[in-house]
């Protein structure tokens, strides 16, 4: 197993492996500030093995500085911090929309999230465990302070404290086929598996925001089905840039205007002119952004 190591000596083994320090003083700082671990993510791109992740030598290829690496860092950290209130609006207009659209369908059973007649056995029995969780939320104690029979608060109650992967799973979950083909042409999907696919590439990126993980090296272990987007074919079902497209599809159909600024961000974000010194790791996601 191996043993924690000091600063220094971190410093001393990237440079062993041929990363450069114009600033050591400043890498320090940076190392005690960030980590090593977490900054590893961001080196990989630069070792002479990339993308390979077993029998990595670890060894880095030439003219290869720190400041590529803290750049590149910097850079991700931005890259969340733009397209995370996107997918909280795409979030939250899900979760409203599928409320409004089942409960009006089911106007006399305003828990039908857990009706098997509506919904299938298996969400049905997953349900419990989940809502431990749900009653914590002050409103839901209240609800039941007020409603003392109650086993569940009401769809919207509900919902709006569910997790976004719930609310996904209760979508699929969903037995009538019809009222699911109604939600995801909302968001001019006509095929409930390709917007299925399309809402679950968008959590996974949400969740790697959330938790400020690397996205810029986006690889989904679930590739994203081919529908109604033109450009999303190759590598693009996988990675980040395919997630874009994904994310711009469905915010347009929410507001054309947060499409907008969305993209006005992130060319703002790949026009700085320290981006140029990482061009090689983010080019197809700079060529995407740049050209709209």
């Amino acid at each position: 197993m191996k043993t924690a190591t000091t600063i220094e000596k971190q410093i001393e083994l990237l440079h062993s492996r041929g990363m450069e320090f114009p600033n050591e003083k400043k890498a320090k700082e940076i190392l005690l500030d960030i980590g090593y671990y977490r900054l590893g993510f961001y080196w990989f791109p630069y070792e002479k093995t990339y993308p390979a992740k077993n029998n990595r030598n670890h060894k880095f290829k030439e003219n290869v500085s720190f400041d590529n690496v803290i750049t590149l860092y910097y850079f991700d950290h931005d890259l969340r911090n733009i397209i995370a209130p996107y997918l909280y609006r795409i979030e939250v207009n899900f979760r409203t929309f599928l409320t409004y659209t089942v409960s009006n369908r089911y106007k006399n059973d305003p828990t039908w999230f857990a009706d098997s007649r509506i919904v299938n056995s298996e969400f049905v029995d997953y349900l419990p465990g989940s809502y431990k969780t749900i009653r914590k939320n002050d409103a839901i104690k209240h609800h039941h302070a007020k409603y003392i029979n109650d086993i569940y608060a009401p769809a919207w109650k509900t919902l709006e404290y569910m997790t976004f992967g719930d609310v996904l799973y209760l979508y699929s979950s969903l037995k009538d086929p019809t009222l699911k083909e109604t939600i995801a042409l909302h968001y001019n999907i006509k095929n409930v598996e390709v917007f299925e696919s399309y809402m679950g590439a968008l959590r996974v990126i949400r969740n790697l925001c959330a938790h400020g993980h690397n996205i810029y090296d986006l690889k989904l272990q679930k590739r994203i089905r081919k529908g109604p987007i033109a450009e999303l074919e190759g590598n693009r079902l996988h990675n980040l840039t395919g997630g874009l497209l994904v994310l711009t599809y469905i915010l347009n159909s929410i507001s054309t205007n947060r499409v907008q600024d969305l993209r006005y961000k992130l060319n703002l974000l790949v026009s700085q002119p320290q981006i140029s010194n990482i061009e090689d790791v983010i080019k197809e996601l700079k060529e995407f952004i740049k050209g709209g």
